[in-house]
């Protein structure tokens, strides 16, 4: 089954199906013009993000009090995998956007806080990113060695943080950073999470990262230097910082499984195209069973991602534990999109190395999908973990 029979089959509620629709119309009109431009110049775009924020995508999961579009987690995936199918840097824009800034205001943050920061965030005025991977410290919250400390009512804070998505654009206006903030009874680090607006003097975003993929994205490494803020901007119960964030690292694996669902399927679109179009020895490739059964490989891929991040979602919106669920959906969708890029580019040939084309840019971008938001290796051990081992 196509990618677009399966949207027209009734098989989503309505409003589901018209909101994925209206965001490929998006995906084809506006982000795929422009996003080989954006790659090739590393350019982060702006247009595009202004209009993802006109059709509320950045508010899809949070309640219309706060600026939001009163939907739900499961939108925001639907929304994803249309955008992952033409150009990952935009689909990673917003989904960092949406469940690493604004989700843990969200779920964890103060009214006063809610009310402060997250109309601007849901209406993608503006972005935050969050401050977890440190150069020695990522999944091994042991390892964190940026430091907070109260001096008469203010945070201070000094360390640095790399690979943060949304960190340095213009419309950053802020970033939940993790920071020790004492020492345990137990004699484990306490951490803990503390909002920093960007313009704080003594946060610094350093150069941006010259990366292999995802060009369009804006990443950056962070120092803080004497960072201050208030004691209020202190998100969530002191010393649950890095637990409040493996929650949202769980929900996050579902919005990473279905872009990369995304990724996966757009291979398959562009091969399909490539097959019916590219003729050798007098007749179309398509009709070559090697390139049919391999195109055909990849489809099943692809489904079987998406149907492992709908199987997560829907246990997630239904408050039923998830998290082995979302470990198996980012594995499956993160190796599809890998191994469904390689096959692309190789369908594609010579073509397929050539920037200009499509499933080279997947070929790229695809990889750290396996990596960002908990590597494979991670989500086999949260897998095993889960299964009792």
């Amino acid at each position: 089954m196509s990618d677009s029979a399966y949207l027209s089959t009734g098989t989503l509620p309505g409003h589901y199906r018209d909101l994925a629709l209206t965001v490929r119309e998006f995906a084809r009109d506006v982000v795929a013009p422009v996003a080989a431009e954006h790659d090739a110049a590393h350019s982060f775009p702006y247009e595009v993000v202004a209009g993802m924020a006109s059709m509320g995508l950045f508010g899809l999961p949070f309640p219309e009090e706060y600026g939001g579009m009163g939907g739900d987690y499961f939108a925001l995936c639907l929304a994803l995998e249309e955008l992952g199918k033409i150009d990952q840097s935009v689909a990673i824009t917003l989904e960092a956007g949406v469940s690493l800034g604004a989700m843990p205001l969200y779920r964890f943050g103060t009214e006063e806080q809610k009310q402060r920061w997250l109309p601007e965030l849901t209406s993608g005025r503006a972005l935050a990113g969050f401050g977890l991977t440190e150069p020695g410290a990522g999944s091994d919250a042991g390892g964190t060695r940026t430091t907070a400390r109260l001096d008469d009512g203010t945070w201070v804070i000094n360390g640095n943080k790399q690979f943060i998505t949304n960190s340095g654009t213009d419309i950053t206006s802020l970033v939940t950073v993790t920071a020790v903030t004492g020492t345990k009874a137990d004699g484990k680090k306490e951490i803990s999470t503390i909002l920093v607006p960007t313009d704080t003097p003594g946060f610094t975003a350093e150069p941006a990262y010259d990366k292999v993929g995802w060009n369009a994205s804006d990443t950056h490494p962070l120092s803080l230097t004497d960072v201050r803020v208030p004691e209020a901007n202190l998100l969530g119960e002191r010393g649950r910082g890095y637990a409040n964030f493996l929650r949202i690292l769980d929900e996050g694996r579902i919005a990473i499984a279905a872009l990369a669902t995304g990724a996966a399927q757009g291979c398959v679109d562009e091969s399909v195209r490539y097959a019916k179009e590219r003729e050798a020895f007098g007749t179309a490739i398509g009709r070559n069973q090697a390139i049919a059964f391999k195109i055909a490989r990849m489809e099943a891929r692809a489904h079987t991602a998406r149907t492992a991040y709908y199987d997560a979602s829907a246990l997630m919106l239904s408050g039923k534990p998830f998290k082995k669920q979302a470990a198996i959906a980012k594995l499956v969708a993160s190796e599809a999109a890998m191994d469904n890029a390689r096959d692309a580019t190789q369908i594609h040939g010579g073509y397929g190395f050539m920037n200009e084309y499509p499933v080279a840019r997947h070929y790229r971008d695809s990889k750290i999908l396996e990596i960002g938001e908990g590597t494979t290796e991670v989500q086999l051990m949260l897998i095993a973990r889960e299964a009792g081992l």
